[in-house]
């Protein structure tokens, strides 16, 4: 059996996440003002940080440390996600 650590596993399911998204924005900037774009380019923002989705600071006298996390999911990124585990789930 060909066993995939759960790194690998992660890191295809992001790149196939990732490659949707530049399709859509791609598409995106490609299509004429309609509603179809308006729905490639519609996206969801989760952010993990300070107030506002802003980074969460720390700022010492000589060293300021900044932490945060921004993920923006369009349809086309789902749709990379899906062939990103397509791929994973039947090519071994």
């Amino acid at each position: 059996m060909n066993k995939r650590s759960i790194g690998v596993i992660v890191l295809i399911l992001f790149f196939g996440t990732l490659f949707g998204t530049l399709l859509g924005e791609f598409l995106g900037w490609m299509l004429p003002e309609s509603v179809v774009k308006d729905f490639f380019l519609k996206s969801i923002d989760f952010s993990l940080g300070g107030y506002r989705g802003e980074p969460l600071s720390l700022d010492f006298i000589m060293m300021a440390i900044k932490f945060g996390l921004k993920l923006t999911f369009n349809f086309t990124s789902i749709i990379g996600f899906a062939t990103a585990y397509y791929f994973l789930r039947y090519f071994r």
